[in-house]
């Protein structure tokens, strides 16, 4: 595993323990999507990924290296954390500043530099905006920007906090483009969201925690068929795995592609688009 949490705890200096002895593994380039009410602890977790956190009990492991005594600034060089609001994070006057700030602060030189700040716009969506004031996007825009900013330094892993808020649509299917960039490319994504079908339409492995601890990690098929475990995390199932339920249909469905031959006379799935045919009268 290329992150490993070893029974890993913190509390903030009020006493109040945020995560309680929880052990997990991430390897390189895989999907990861933590879910779970607020408070439940996954935002703690995700911060204790890249060392805005340290661990009070226990050991966070980066590629071999325990993140104890490594500043923030290291760590983030390895592993990027997009906050849930850009405007907590862009600061620059124009886009193409915010995402020059890293590549600058390290020193790259200019060929690099420009490389990589194309390379990080055009996988957003963002590069007809880079001379753009930031403050003048719409919100959607801005979330990209905030994302193209930490790709722009070659991060290894990335950690997206509620990255569908906000998003339309349009929005949601660059979203789901761009992770399917990041893991060809080896990249790592973690997630932490309240969107059980963005979850669903994502990511195959799932983490849920409940009362700071790690209740479930497995397959989005596994946690969306278990009751128990979804009262305890107190999450719902996607829209589509509630009306498969309601439909009876066998088995633990939740994405149209399962549900679709389990209906007699219905009509074909395609893979290619991801939607049914249309009869037409």
């Amino acid at each position: 595993m290329a992150i490993e949490f070893e029974g890993v705890s913190f509390a903030y200096p009020n006493g109040s323990l945020a995560v309680d002895t929880i052990s997990f593994g991430l390897a390189a380039g895989e999907r990861l999507a933590i879910v779970g009410q607020n408070g439940a602890g996954k935002t703690t977790t995700v911060k204790l990924m890249n060392g805005l956190y340290q661990p009070a009990c226990g050991r966070v492991v980066i590629d071999g290296i325990a993140t104890t005594g490594r500043t923030t600034a290291t760590v983030a060089e390895t592993v990027g954390y997009v906050f849930q609001n850009p405007d907590d994070q862009i600061f620059s006057s124009t886009v193409r500043a915010e995402l020059e700030y890293l590549p600058r602060y390290r020193r790259w030189d200019e060929a690099k530099r420009r490389e990589r700040v194309d390379c990080a716009a055009a996988m957003t969506g963002i590069a007809p905006y880079l001379d753009a004031n930031p403050s003048d996007l719409p919100l959607v825009m801005r979330k990209f920007v905030a994302i193209a900013a930490i790709l722009v330094s070659e991060c290894r892993y990335v950690i997206l906090d509620e990255p569908t808020a906000g998003l339309d649509r349009p929005g949601l299917a660059i979203l789901s483009r761009l992770i399917e960039r990041l893991e060809a490319a080896g990249v790592a994504v973690v997630t932490i969201t309240h969107d059980m079908r963005f979850v669903a339409e994502n990511f195959a492995r799932v983490i849920a925690m409940a009362e700071r601890r790690v209740v479930f990690d497995g397959t989005c098929r596994a946690l969306f068929g278990n009751d128990d475990l979804l009262r305890r995390a107190k999450i719902r199932r996607p829209e589509l795995a509630e009306l498969a339920r309601s439909l009876r249909l066998p088995g633990s469905a939740y994405q149209l592609q399962d549900i679709i031959p389990l209906i007699p006379d219905a009509p074909e799935f395609s893979q290619t688009t991801g939607k049914v045919p249309v009869c037409k009268r």
